[in-house]
């Protein structure tokens, strides 16, 4: 099971005790916030997508969505996500459990910059109901994330529209 491999990933860094599993599916943005009692928008969603031949995960807010001209700009392909079929195959997770952890060789990790406005965040931990908290900087080293994107929208409240996020 892939929980098994995530826990075990997070061993290394004393923090498998940390992971939460759940009697009831977090396996969408609304059920993962009632499992946790907390905002949708906090909730770490992981998003997979094929860009040529290689698999890309994309981790955003609850409340984010991508933004196709921002995803084309960074990745220079239109945002094709992974078939139900194809998301345990290259990401090594079952739909619903998907997250930046412990994934398959050669899958890239990017991190949404809608997350940074949060002190901490639940990303999935490789089951439909599992999570674990996290801060913004900690999903960034403990997911291998080759950086920050800006690959969304519908996330910036007015302040944040500026620029301050």
């Amino acid at each position: 099971m892939a929980i098994q491999e995530v826990r075990e990933y997070f061993k290394q860094f004393d923090l498998d005790d940390k992971i939460l599993e759940f009697d009831v599916s977090s396996a969408t943005v609304e059920l993962a916030a009632q499992a946790l009692n907390c905002e949708p928008q906090r909730i770490a969603k992981t998003l997979s997508f094929k860009v040529g031949d290689s698999c890309v995960l994309v981790v955003a807010a609850g409340d984010a969505k991508i933004d196709n001209a921002k995803f084309k700009a960074v990745f220079k392909t239109k945002a094709k996500m992974l078939t139900p079929k194809e998301v345990p195959e290259l990401t090594g997770h079952p739909v619903g459990g998907v997250c930046p952890f412990a994934v398959k060789d050669g899958v890239k990790v990017y991190l949404d910059i809608s997350l940074k406005r949060f002190t901490t965040v639940f990303p999935a931990c490789g089951s439909a109901n599992s999570a674990i908290e996290l801060t913004p900087g900690e999903l960034e080293k403990y997911s291998n994330s080759l950086g920050w994107i800006d690959v969304c929208k519908n996330w910036q409240e007015a302040g944040e529209q500026a620029g301050n996020y």
